[in-house]
């Protein structure tokens, strides 16, 4: 009869394999893989039966040291790019580059304004991204459970709830954006086939997991790096580029300049809340200035790029006719197909099947997210949550495929928000309450009455919520201090952050001297 190992044998180097078959009795995604009472369950058959093929098993328990075989931090990068995120700003262009073109035709920005927008507030959002990709390097915990670290055991429950939602439209944008591009190619290609396409070679990714995906960022870099300095130098020699773009005038500029910098930094820093995922398996020694770096450059040159060509729709009908008809893809099909022809098409495709990169890490994410629910989650196999996410993105992604511009520009800022109140609790405590990797006790992720209480991280948290209530500001709904900015400026994730941050500073001291954790 096997055994159903303990938590203390969990913890143990030797108990688990890191990403190979398990042995019998041996606790992947929180279950004991083998029999429990004589009875072989069925998710433990499930799970045993498919890693014979190399599907990734393990779950959200704790990659101890002795089970972290990654040292490439390069790699690193790729993923925690664009989230997705070594050059990782090419393994997938696309989704920069599309946010950098919402600058000028929906926002009525200029470039100048953009670009030093995209560099600076870049800058800013690429620091949290590089913090939490040392917590998982340092800790071994997937993002949804290390956040039990700073939230509790509880209130890091509801957190996994939001970061599914943003994994799944995350997904949905994403695939989106790659079917505009195959039909930029070949306009009889139904938005539906190439939607379906993109996320299931995103799935075969995302269900053998965090070795298959690190081997695939490693190298998808290299074809997208070469169309992103093809792209770079067509348009640059086609004397379109127009950096004189007048800017808006006050209080429109205003409005936009916040707007925007809403949106790059929610991007940006977007990927906080995924960061540790891909960082488990690395060395808990890695440096923090590598990772950040390799984020920041993953992001802003191809924003850059997109905020560039976009400047042409101004005055150039062709391009502002293409930017209408296809989206993003019609856009970079009418800086390169005139000069290159069918070469121009081929490297469109590339760029379409590029949005795998990030696809593929989101529904990877979506999976550990879901585990960490509760036991009941956490029992059904990772993989078989990857198959469930897959589903829901199709439904979403399908319809949302003929409204997309406005989708984009309403939606990004939406899941923007989360972002500022998760880092703005986090943020204090490590930085002024815990200073130090060393004081955290992350063995006991998984005992409730070890953990923060999380009752102030809670009321924090509920009190970013009105700070982004009042700040934010859509075609749906303008908070009062948004109304106070130019035409409505979107200062949401600005009070986001600040009003949680400074409500954590004041009483996380009194919480500690109630509880003593």
């Amino acid at each position: 009869m096997g055994a159903v190992k303990t938590e203390a044998d969990v913890e143990s180097p030797s108990s688990t394999n890191t990403l190979d078959t398990p042995a019998p009795g041996e606790v992947i995604s929180g279950i004991a893989v083998g029999d429990i009472d004589g009875r072989e369950t069925l998710w433990a058959r499930l799970e045993s039966s498919v890693g014979r093929y190399g599907v990734e098993q393990r779950g959200n328990e704790r990659v101890l040291e002795d089970d972290k075989e990654d040292t490439s931090a390069y790699k690193l990068g790729a993923v925690v790019k664009d989230r997705d995120k070594p050059l990782s700003m090419c393994s997938s262009l696309v989704t920069p580059f599309t946010m950098g073109a919402i600058a000028v035709p929906v926002l009525g920005l200029g470039f100048v304004d953009s670009a030093l927008i995209i560099v600076l507030v870049s800058f800013v959002g690429a620091l949290p991204v590089a913090l939490f990709c040392c917590f998982g390097a340092k800790f071994g915990l997937r993002q949804m459970v290390l956040s039990r670290l700073f939230f509790g055991h509880y209130m890091s429950k509801l957190l996994a709830v939001i970061q599914i939602i943003v994994c799944i439209i995350w997904t949905s944008i994403n695939a989106v954006v790659g079917a505009q591009l195959f039909h930029a190619v070949n306009p009889s290609v139904p938005g539906w086939a190439a939607i379906l396409l993109t996320i299931l070679l995103s799935f075969f990714l995302g269900l053998f997991g965090y070795k298959v995906i690190h081997a695939y960022e490693r190298w998808a870099w290299l074809p997208c790096m070469t169309v992103l300095l093809i792209t770079m130098g067509v348009f640059a020699s086609s004397g379109r580029f127009n950096s004189l773009l007048p800017l808006s005038t006050e209080p429109a500029e205003v409005s936009s300049v916040l707007s925007y910098s809403s949106g790059i930094w929610s991007y940006m820093a977007g990927w906080a809340s995924f960061a540790a995922d891909y960082s488990v398996y690395q060395p808990s020694s890695g440096s923090l200035a590598p990772v950040f770096l390799w984020s920041f450059a993953g992001l802003f040159i191809p924003t850059l790029l997109g905020a560039a060509v976009t400047t042409a729709t101004i005055h150039e009908k062709d391009y502002l006719a293409a930017y209408s008809d296809a989206g993003i893809g019609g856009l970079l099909a009418a800086v390169l197909r005139p000069v290159l022809g069918r070469f121009g098409d081929f490297c469109i495709v590339v760029l379409a099947l590029s949005m795998v990169a990030n696809t593929c890490a989101t529904l990877y994410s979506v999976s550990f997210s879901l585990q960490a629910l509760g036991r009941a989650t956490q029992r059904i196999p990772r993989f078989l949550w990857t198959v469930v996410a897959v589903g829901v993105c199709v439904a979403i992604a399908v319809p949302a495929y003929d409204s997309f511009a406005t989708w984009l520009s309403n939606i990004v800022l939406v899941l923007g928000y989360f972002t500022p109140l998760y880092v703005g609790v986090m943020l204090p405590e490590h930085f002024v309450f815990r200073r130090s990797f060393s004081v955290y006790q992350a063995e006991n992720f998984d005992k409730p009455e070890a953990l923060p209480p999380g009752y102030v991280a809670s009321l924090a948290f509920g009190i970013g919520v009105v700070g982004v209530a009042l700040g934010m500001a859509q075609t749906w709904y303008t908070g009062p201090i948004s109304r106070l900015c130019g035409d409505g400026g979107d200062v949401g994730f600005l009070l986001g952050l600040g009003f949680p941050l400074v409500s954590y500073l004041i009483l996380r001291p009194l919480e500690t001297r109630s509880f003593g954790r």
